[in-house]
């Protein structure tokens, strides 16, 4: 379907992306899970053919298409912003792409008449045809935007943070509208986030970008539960990292268990889950890290407990109010961490994971 091989932009010198290379599948969701500054955007801008790239090749169903126009690549592209025209209605904005096409631009209006109300039916923007792109939502505009593009019928439809603007309810509904939409279509969806929690759940196959590059790509649920790398650890937000050079008594206090030698030996780096992690009180017999309450944060479904260590790094522990009554902890009191060896994750100098 889209292969993307050895893509590098660079911007005054600045590498932007750097010697990038995947497959998108034909009628898969992959989501591209990156930071700010990550080069995730400008990626997307490259295989659009809004940028050239300096070094590497895109291709589509296995033809080069990287020196072609963007209008010619049968790419869709759903932008951050929408980028909708404030003087037309909803209709119109769906229909611009069919009527003003630079290739076989559709002329008969009963043509584009079935295929903007298929795609308006599809996207659920029934009874918005006559408005205007001022008097409609901010998850409607979502909505238009992406009907303008799936009008066209795209190959591949890149989708650049299409939930970013959008509030906690109508982003969670959307994640689910999408998947079946996509679906629905047999359209290959690949989805740019900063949320890990939206690329885990939109995701058939996951990418990790950090400094222009991907750190890592594979399934949501492995990616989640055993990262590779230590950049995509810290980008899952699920675990706390331990390193320095008391790393060792760290870990060994904070387990009664037996350690790995080897994996000990070499790791420079290790990731403890955040619901892998116990309190206990500070004169409790068990082993444990000391670690001083600082305060807690409640979210719902679950509390995050913050402490520091003694070196003070904050280690974050989470409960899930589902498994466990809410603790009462008092701050500027000193507990006890611990968890079970088998739940840490040891990565080498190379940041990669051990074993």
């Amino acid at each position: 379907m889209l292969e993307v091989k050895a893509v590098s932009k660079n911007f005054s010198g600045v590498s932007a992306v750097e010697d990038v290379s995947f497959t998108v599948n034909e009628n898969e969701y992959v989501t591209l899970l990156g930071s700010s500054g990550s080069g995730k955007s400008v990626l997307l801008r490259l295989i659009a053919g809004l940028l050239t790239p300096d070094e590497g090749d895109v291709f589509l169903n296995g033809a080069p298409i990287t020196d072609l126009p963007c209008h010619e690549r049968r790419i869709g592209f759903v932008q951050q912003k929408y980028a909708l025209f404030p003087h037309l209605n909803v209709y119109d904005n769906i229909a611009f792409g069919l009527r003003h096409r630079v290739i076989d631009p559709v002329k008969d209006e009963s043509i584009i008449r079935k295929k903007v109300q298929d795609t308006i039916e599809l996207v659920g923007l029934v009874g918005q045809e006559t408005k205007m792109t001022g008097q409609i939502s901010g998850g409607q505009k979502q909505r238009v935007s992406l009907a303008r593009t799936l009008v066209t019928e795209p190959k591949i439809c890149l989708l650049d943070e299409p939930l970013g603007a959008l509030d906690a309810n109508l982003r969670e509904r959307m994640t689910i509208e999408l998947q079946n939409i996509r679906r629905e279509l047999g359209v290959s969806f690949m989805h740019v986030t900063g949320n890990e929690f939206e690329a885990l759940a939109m995701g058939q196959n996951m990418l990790v970008m950090s400094d222009g590059r991907i750190v890592q790509q594979g399934a949501p649920q492995d990616m989640y539960a055993r990262p590779q790398d230590l950049i995509t650890a810290k980008s899952m937000h699920n675990f706390n990292i331990f390193s320095g050079d008391d790393l060792s008594a760290q870990l060994k206090a904070g387990t009664s268990d037996k350690l790995p030698a080897t994996k000990l030996k070499d790791a420079h780096f290790c990731a403890i889950p955040m619901d892998k992690i116990d309190i206990s009180d500070a004169s409790a017999k068990t082993s444990g890290l000391s670690a001083e309450f600082l305060t807690s944060e409640f979210l719902g479904n679950k509390i995050i407990y913050f402490f520091k260590i003694e070196n003070g790094d904050v280690c974050e522990v989470e409960d899930h109010m589902s498994l466990r009554e809410r603790r009462e902890l008092k701050a500027n009191t000193t507990y006890q961490l611990h968890w079970k060896s088998k739940d840490i994750l040891y990565y080498g100098e190379n940041k990669q994971l051990l074993g």
